[in-house]
């Protein structure tokens, strides 16, 4: 059976350098693993210096491990003229224009970024040939819409379902008067294509019921306010918080260090350890990882050294 782990956090704070470390880390361990990037900044390909796309690509060097980049506005576009092609298949000519110019407008209301992230995300998990797949995310914002979606979507297509139903009834009660309306719904393309789409919403549901999430910060204010407020969201969606990796921390000087530089990072090591103890206090999931911020930008033998510093099981 698959696993999926979701990594999560506000913007900047180094997402895609854990996420990836992690999925190192069980590709290391045997396990036969997929690193998916939906950040729009894109930067699993710096992380392992290689280019990557939409489909996965082997990483190289790294037995066990692949690697793919999603890039959401080409989601979105795809997911526009998928529905247009949906519809003009069912609609009359005379029509087809209007509706086209109805859903170029929906397109641009929110929630049509994560609504098509999420039909890519669907079909990614259950594509998944692999043990592990690994969600590099948008975010904090973004990626917490698009995980309350498929419970809010399942119960739309619910009511759009009893809608086409009765709108069936009273065409064929139109059509014939008052004799017996004719069972037509079992051929009906609307409804097939509604059960379809709430089979997906209903698959995505459970999957993410059953996903390990882990929130990424940084050991300043503004990071732990939002890591707090996240935690309180996942709650609210029924989603459980496995475990928070604080990453970035100020290495101390060593203590024979003199000068403004050190008096400098001493303090800076003084105020981040105030906010992580008040961290491990408060927070109702794990610390599972503190990783010192590094001079050198990580790849290679510095992901290593992440991987190793991550306090979950790969």
């Amino acid at each position: 059976m698959v696993e999926y782990v979701f990594f999560g956090g506000k913007g900047g704070v180094g997402k895609t350098t854990v996420a990836s470390a992690y999925a190192l880390k069980c590709a290391r361990a045997g396990l036969d693993t997929l690193v998916v990037s939906t950040d729009p900044a894109h930067s699993t390909g710096d992380v392992f210096d290689q280019e990557f796309g939409d489909d996965p690509r082997p990483v190289e060097g790294v037995e066990n491990l692949r690697a793919m980049e999603i890039d959401p506005e080409s989601e979105v576009q795809e997911h526009l003229q998928e529905t247009k092609r949906a519809l003009g298949d069912q609609l009359s000519p005379s029509m087809v224009g209007e509706i086209d110019l109805q859903i170029e407008m929906a397109h641009r209301t929110p929630g049509a970024y994560e609504a098509a992230l999420l039909d890519r995300f669907i079909d990614v998990m259950r594509e998944a040939d692999c043990d592990r797949v690994v969600f590099d995310t948008s975010p904090t914002g973004s990626t917490l819409r698009l995980l309350s979606l498929p419970d809010l979507l399942e119960r739309w297509i619910d009511r759009l379902t009893h809608k086409r139903e009765k709108s069936i009834d009273y065409f064929e009660m139109a059509a014939i008067g008052k004799q017996e309306p004719r069972r037509i719904r079992e051929g009906d393309p609307i409804l097939a294509r509604l059960g379809r789409r709430k089979e997906r919403f209903a698959f995505a549901g459970e999957a993410l019921r059953e996903a390990s999430f882990y929130l990424v910060c940084t050991p300043d204010e503004l990071s732990v306010r939002e890591t707090e407020r996240s935690l309180a969201t996942h709650r609210e969606y029924g989603l459980s918080v496995a475990g928070v990796v604080i990453n970035k921390r100020t290495p101390e000087p060593d203590p024979e260090e003199e000068g403004r530089g050190a008096r400098f990072l001493r303090e800076k090591v003084a105020t981040e350890r105030e906010r992580i103890d008040e961290m491990y206090d408060s927070f109702d999931a794990p610390i599972v990882g503190e990783i010192e911020t590094r001079v050198r930008e990580i790849k290679g033998d510095l992901l290593e050294e992440v991987a190793a510093e991550l306090a979950v099981d790969g």
